[in-house]
């Protein structure tokens, strides 16, 4: 799906220990796999099925998402900063694919 592009917002900076606000959004066109086309056939179910946060190396949220999930799945958490490091977001597909974006944070 050529269409798929993920954001993500992180604050500026943050100190150590600080509890930094993700926001994350990845544009992509959800099909719960119950519709049906002009002709009668079923619309095959295509929807971000997991989404992951991973931030120095460790594991910080892993969703699973369901087919009432809306277009453009939005995700807003908080996450504990100790050091700097990258965040590692990860979203996986129903027909396979996996959209990852890595971005860099530094913490004073």
């Amino acid at each position: 799906m050529s269409d798929v592009r993920p954001r993500i917002r992180l604050p500026r900076s943050a100190n150590a220990g600080d509890v930094i606000e993700v926001k994350t959004l990845i544009s992509h066109n959800m099909e719960t796999g119950l519709r049906r086309d002009g002709s009668g056939n079923e619309i095959p179910r295509q929807i971000i099925n997991r989404f992951t946060c991973e931030y120095a190396g460790k594991l910080v949220l892993d969703v699973t998402m369901e087919p009432a999930i809306s277009a453009n799945p939005y995700m807003e958490f908080d996450v504990k900063v100790d050091e700097s490091a990258d965040f590692v977001f990860t979203w996986y597909d129903d027909d396979g694919s996996v959209y990852s974006e890595t971005q860099s944070f530094e913490v004073s």
